[in-house]
């Protein structure tokens, strides 16, 4: 039975937090039944970030670490950096032929991204941010992907990604599917001081964590800000620390906030039980990344193997594509 194909990716735009390990495990188990292409999405990293490029090498070799150190196996999957398939952009440019402007225009993150990011001093009114799903539309149809994991905030940008292939194949010939969502459940974890986790907040917990900085961070969560002793009953619905406890304490998670609302148990006891979890997570990935970084040019290596394999299969669907349009 031949397997199904997947594409998925990554911007370099910094380190990698504990937020992003859902979708490496994720990733992990799909290597094992899927084709997969894993994109180091360093072109998407510019449609943001195209004023700021002097740390992206430095990223994508960052990323990749992460990536090999949560499982990611080159022996298994694809896995390269965007900019090295050059079939990407030409397929990109392809679509944005015959792509209304209207469905770049309504795609839901587009105006709000643009509002946020300007209120930063970021003006990202470009023709790359506009056309960005188009180009991500572009990633997954190269390989003609049938298969996308995706969370449901991202639903509109697939469903877009098979607009494009229905219309270039009613324009022309059948050439692409229209790929389904794998559905996967991200942990939504906030940053220590309860806001959504972002490194401009200097406010996450990286994959790369030692376990000085795990402890640092760990100690710097916010919790009950009413709770002055030990003993007075704490409220567990206004804890970063609880939040992090319902997932990698979920079977005592319950006999935890009771016995918080209780002030039988200290914020600081709190803090201890969670990083000891934390660290038992945390320390094979760091293991597991020293062993990488053991071994002089193994990173150069995967990303030129695998943007070999990449480009092979993106030039036989762009052959295909040129036949269709006649040039």
């Amino acid at each position: 039975m031949t397997k199904g194909t997947i594409l998925s990716g990554m911007r370099p735009t910094g380190r990698l937090h504990i937020g992003h390990l859902s979708v490496l495990e994720n990733w992990v188990r799909l290597q094992e039944e899927y084709n997969c292409y894993y994109a180091i999405a360093d072109w998407h990293a510019l449609t943001t970030a195209y004023d700021e490029t002097e740390h992206i090498k430095e990223n994508i070799k960052e990323m990749l670490v992460d990536w090999l150190a949560a499982g990611l196996d080159p022996e298994k999957c694809t896995i390269f950096a965007q900019s090295q398939v050059p079939q990407h952009a030409e397929l990109h440019l392809m679509f944005s032929m015959s792509t209304p402007l209207s469905w770049l225009e309504r795609v839901p993150t587009y105006k709000d991204q643009v509002q946020q990011l300007g209120k930063m001093g970021k003006d990202i009114n470009t023709y790359g941010f506009l056309g960005y799903p188009l180009l991500q539309a572009a990633d997954i149809l190269v390989y003609r992907a049938d298969a996308v994991p995706v969370g449901e905030d991202q639903l509109p940008h697939l469903e877009l990604t098979r607009e494009v292939a229905r219309r270039f194949n009613h324009l022309y010939k059948p050439v692409f599917p229209e790929p389904k969502a794998l559905l996967s459940k991200v942990k939504l974890l906030p940053g220590v001081d309860g806001r959504k986790m972002s490194k401009s907040y200097l406010n996450i917990i990286t994959l790369a964590a030692d376990q000085e900085e795990l402890k640092k961070q760990v100690n710097a969560m916010v919790t009950d800000p009413g709770r002055i002793r030990k003993t007075d009953p704490g409220n567990p619905d206004v804890c970063v620390v609880d939040k992090y406890q319902g997932i990698y304490a979920s079977a005592e998670h319950e006999d935890i906030r009771e016995q918080c609302r209780k002030g039988a148990i200290g914020c600081v006891q709190c803090k201890k039980k969670l990083y000891q979890l934390l660290e038992e997570q945390q320390s094979p990935l760091r293991q597991r990344r020293m062993e990488v970084l053991k071994r002089p040019g193994y990173l150069d290596e995967i990303l030129h193997e695998g943007a070999i394999k990449a480009r092979k299969a993106a030039q036989e669907t762009m052959e295909e594509v040129r036949a269709a349009v006649g040039i």
